[in-house]
């Protein structure tokens, strides 16, 4: 039998974000499997506080608030916690958390554990500028320095990742998102779908309310094709809320537009849901339209990723161009064309269950604690600071 690992995740606080939430899923099997898991806060708080899984949090005390430098607090934060643990492996959850990880290691050198780093979001970044782009290449090209091990969350990552990392073959490895549970997933298939006699839609956006998600432009959209009788359901909560809902004032929305704010789950939403829509500006692969899959919805989405077109395909859903209001406008007037989806479509979500992918991640952790570990000093005196371990939470 296999020794456990002591692995650390570096997670700014318990605001919700996909990233975030799969982290912690992630943990949680580990720690249930025998693994030594600590999740380093950059803060304890946030809206799915209240949900988060039972787990080693180690937070440190600050006199002020931290939100607006959260990424300097949580590499401090993570230096002081290395001063009294030598883990076999950080684990960098997604892109966010790229630059505490790079520090890391720029700061202990070889003494730094090797790091496993998940790609969370497109590398190509259409929506930028030309000059951001190439700035942008240097630093992923930094990123496949220094990271032990890269990982893609579909099989088109691949080869994404070796050209603009620069990461040869055998530190690339794919596990495709551990979106769902096992038991989530049977929850979402066993959901009932038929749209005979309707007369009208229910659409549902479900995510953070920030630029990424461009929900301005899938309100806009929206107001040009929706037909009598549809309505549209957001669900989440974020800094552009009051912004989209005057935007939803004047597009003369009202009845037909709900905000719901955060929800622990949008099982309920989904359930009641005829199509998803997504109108990100980029994402990597987007846990939201495997949940949808999984529900028995057809997806209009934007183009904003290398695995949307594999998500997508055998009548899964519709792509439109990233920034195109009426090319999303025209697929929404003409949504109730879309077939009603089949038990084949919905089970291509089995491939994203979070069981399976939290074996193939230990794997890849093993692997690269054996290769760095002939290498690998004790580490230096890092200066001292007050972490505190935070009380165990449960769902």
């Amino acid at each position: 039998m296999e020794r456990p690992l002591s692995i650390i995740v570096p997670i700014h606080s318990f605001e919700p974000g996909g990233v975030e939430r799969v982290g912690l899923n992630l943990a949680q099997y580990w720690h249930s499997a025998g693994h030594n898991v600590t999740i380093i806060l950059g803060r304890d708080e946030g809206l799915d506080r209240p949900q988060a899984p039972k787990l080693r949090y180690k937070v440190l005390r600050s006199l002020v608030p931290t939100a607006r430098f959260e990424t300097l607090w949580m590499i401090w934060s993570l230096l002081v916690h290395l001063e009294n643990d030598d883990p076999d492996v950080i684990f960098c959850p997604g892109n966010t958390y790229a630059i505490v990880c790079v520090v890391m290691r720029l700061i202990l050198g070889s003494a730094c554990p090797p790091i496993v780093a998940k790609i969370s979001n497109d590398l190509v970044r259409r929506d930028k500028s030309r000059p951001y782009r190439m700035a942008y290449r240097l630093w992923l090209r930094i990123q496949g320095r220094i990271f032990d091990r890269i990982v893609g969350m579909a099989p088109p990552m691949r080869e994404e990742i070796s050209g603009l990392m620069s990461v040869p073959d055998d530190r690339i490895a794919i596990v495709p998102d551990p979106a769902l549970s096992r038991a989530r997933l049977n929850r979402l298939l066993e959901i009932p779908r038929s749209r005979a006699r309707r007369t009208s839609l229910r659409f549902v956006a479900i995510g953070r309310l920030v630029p990424q998600k461009n929900f301005a432009l899938l309100l806009t959209a929206f107001a040009q094709g929706f037909r009598p009788g549809d309505t549209l359901t957001v669900v989440g909560d974020g800094p552009e809320r009051a912004s989209l809902e005057a935007l939803a004032a004047r597009l003369a929305l009202q009845g037909h537009v709900t905000f719901t704010g955060h929800l622990p789950s949008p099982d309920a939403e989904l359930e009641r849901a005829d199509c998803l829509l997504l109108s990100s500006n980029y994402e990597g692969v987007p846990a939201v339209v495997i949940e949808a899959i999984a529900a028995g919805l057809p997806v209009i989405a934007t183009d904003c990723s290398l695995s949307m077109p594999e998500l997508l395909k055998d009548e899964r859903g519709i792509l439109v161009p990233v920034g195109d209001t009426e090319a999303f406008a025209a697929r929404i007037a003409g949504a109730m064309a879309l077939p009603e989806r089949t038990r084949p479509h919905r089970q291509y979500a089995a491939s994203f269950v979070l069981e399976e992918a939290c074996e193939r991640y230990l794997a890849v952790m093993r692997a690269a604690i054996a290769e760095t570990a002939p290498h690998r000093p004790k580490f230096l005196a890092i200066p001292k600071g007050d972490l505190r371990v935070v009380p165990a939470r449960a769902k």
